[in-house]
């Protein structure tokens, strides 16, 4: 690591910390219906939009009807996208004229953009429309980003209210989400990277002459076709909705998504910024801004030293390129380190900082090729994805995949001393233990069960572009990123076959929706209980004792489910690669 890559670093996460408290108050203001500066100009809009669809704002309900609002607004938005796919051939805002997508390919953009993965298995420049990208993968950033919120905001109630049969309106938090939250911030976002340089248009792709003619086999081109698009307001929100999805296929490595530094800087604290503040809301809402603090130190003592290892692996370099000569340390003239696959304009520190926050929020966009970092790069990549995506996590989803560990946290701390576990003034009991165990399962079942699979069948190994263990890394990233609904990829499996977008698509809805079940039934269940009152006995869950067990929790996890695959892959190639494997 260089001193320039680790003041980077401090500046991103002092910057990150510093918006923490005035974004999560006001968020916290928004879903508890209070007076905001937006009010004035946003009520207006939003009881419209409630009349419109006849939904009452006062009225409440329990945790299974708002589930199954949940469930029915992201199934209505599936069959859109789905369709919208199929027909894009014969649809307006087509000037490359870009015919139908395949059904299985569309089953699997469907099921990613509403999952809030946005895994891409084809190229968004040559294979979507503007329209469809606008109106079926953009609309679905905010979809399931604010789904996300809305679960979230529930799982709070749960916590704050005592003998309560309501956890809220999910219409109303859904609209909330939306409108004073995700739609402000993206279109400032959009306008200040509008200056930086990203395209947004709705002109056909142009044609521009090379000022070097290139030689290939098949003859001498002389031009080349530049991609235009809608793509500033379609990067604002996937990046603040941590949704991912490129709208060109190298994402946020292309010149025209992410052109310059400060361009690079401003999106890459956006992919953390509502993550992190929902920290601060949680606290607001719960009337204790300790707890919320708590949850995001948890965050930062797993995030910083994973993002340091990255940076380092990153900047060491490769050892046989070393053992051959080359002198790969950084000086005025270099970057030194392992540039393959990075771009200039970026370099070691701000690739390797986007890769940790990309992967361990539920993000997916990235600046450089994953599957070029170093083995160890890569497996921390990996790694971060495996731990839940908690560590910040998806907008919403993070921090009640995190909340979940803080309840097993509680619970064997329970365990240890012989007492009731206890959360935030509520006694923790079997049901929400059963819950909150599904929850930390069954993304690594999904992780594991489609990797074995894929492992194994010449379906699945036919796509594998590089063989050996580097090869199984391929299979395990991906399937790591589905089951964990991140969206990132090593790029070098071709994942665009039926196989792929099937079984890939079954993986990230499962880990979506099949989370959100018991995540809202523990919202229920708890806003029934009575508050208990807080005791000598009571373990502080605002302290560095809770801080440290919360945060030793997701490693254990993490460590005793992944270790044997993660030596199957990056430890292995690690090893071939310094020589002792």
């Amino acid at each position: 690591m260089t001193a320039q890559g680790l003041l980077q670093l401090a500046v991103f996460l002092a910057c990150l910390v510093l918006l923490v408290k005035p974004l999560g108050a006001y968020m916290a203001r928004v879903y508890e219906g209070q007076k905001t500066f937006l009010t004035c100009a946003l009520a207006p809009l939003e009881r419209l939009i409630y009349r419109l669809a006849r939904v009452s704002p006062e009225a409440e309900t329990g945790w299974r009807r708002y589930l199954g609002a949940v469930l029915a607004i992201n199934l209505l938005g599936i069959v859109a996208v789905y369709l919208l796919q199929r027909a894009q051939a014969w649809l307006p805002l087509n000037p490359q004229h870009f015919p139908a997508v395949s059904a299985d390919s569309s089953f699997n953009t469907t099921v990613s953009f509403a999952t809030n993965t946005d895994w891409q298995g084809y190229a968004g420049e040559t294979t979507m429309s503007y329209l469809t990208q606008m109106l079926g993968l953009g609309v679905q950033n905010f979809l399931s980003a604010a789904s996300g919120m809305a679960v979230l905001v529930a799982l709070i109630r749960g916590f704050a209210r005592r003998e309560s049969t309501t956890i809220g309106n999910f219409w109303v938090d859904f609209t909330r989400s939306t409108l004073y939250v995700l739609l402000p911030l993206s279109l400032l976002l959009s306008i200040v990277l509008v200056s930086q340089g990203v395209v947004q248009s709705f002109s056909a792709y142009k044609e521009a002459t090379l000022l070097e003619p290139v030689v290939t086999q098949t003859g001498t081109l002389r031009t080349q076709v530049i991609p235009l698009g809608p793509a500033a307001s379609q990067v604002a929100i996937k990046q603040l909705g941590t949704n991912g999805g490129g709208f060109f296929n190298v994402n946020s490595a292309h010149p025209f998504e992410n052109p310059t530094p400060p361009g690079n800087f401003l999106e890459l604290l956006s992919i953390l910024l509502i993550p992190a503040a929902l920290c601060y809301t949680f606290g607001r809402m719960v009337r204790d801004t300790r707890q919320g603090w708590a949850l995001l130190f948890a965050m930062l003592v797993l995030f910083v030293p994973l993002t340091l290892g990255v940076m380092g692996a990153e900047q060491a370099g490769n050892p046989v390129l070393t053992q051959l000569g080359a002198d790969q340390s950084a000086s005025a003239l270099q970057p030194g380190g392992n540039m393959e696959g990075k771009e200039m304009r970026f370099g070691i520190a701000n690739s390797a900082i986007w890769a940790a926050a990309t992967t361990a929020a539920s993000n997916g966009s990235v600046n450089a090729m994953h599957g070029s970092f170093t083995p160890l790069g890569g497996a921390v990549a990996i790694w971060l994805m495996q731990l839940g995506e908690v560590v910040f996590g998806g907008v919403g989803s993070g921090l009640y995949g995190m909340l979940m560990f803080a309840i097993v946290a509680v619970f064997i701390a329970g365990l240890m001393v012989g007492r009731t576990p206890e959360y935030l003034g509520k006694k923790i009991g079997r049901f929400e233990i059963q819950m909150a165990t599904l929850t930390l399962l069954i993304p690594p079942a999904v992780v594991l069960i489609g990797t074995a699979i894929a492992s194994v069948v010449p379906a699945g190994t036919g796509a594998v572009g590089n063989p050996g263990a580097h090869g199984f890394s391929e299979i395990l990233y991906a399937f790591s990123s589905a089951g964990n609904n991140n969206g990132s990829a090593f790029a070098s499996l071709s994942a665009n076959v039926p196989f792929y977008n099937l079984l890939l698509g079954v993986a990230m809805w499962i880990a979506r929706f099949w989370l959100m079940i018991p995540v809202v039934a523990i919202a229920g269940s708890l806003a029934a209980r009575r508050g208990t009152a807080i005791t000598a006995g009571t373990l502080p869950t605002h302290g560095p004792l809770f801080i440290l067990l919360l945060a030793g929790v997701v490693l254990l996890v993490g460590a005793l489910t992944f270790v044997p695959a993660l030596a199957l892959g990056p430890v292995v190639e690690f090893l071939q690669m310094t020589g002792k494997g």
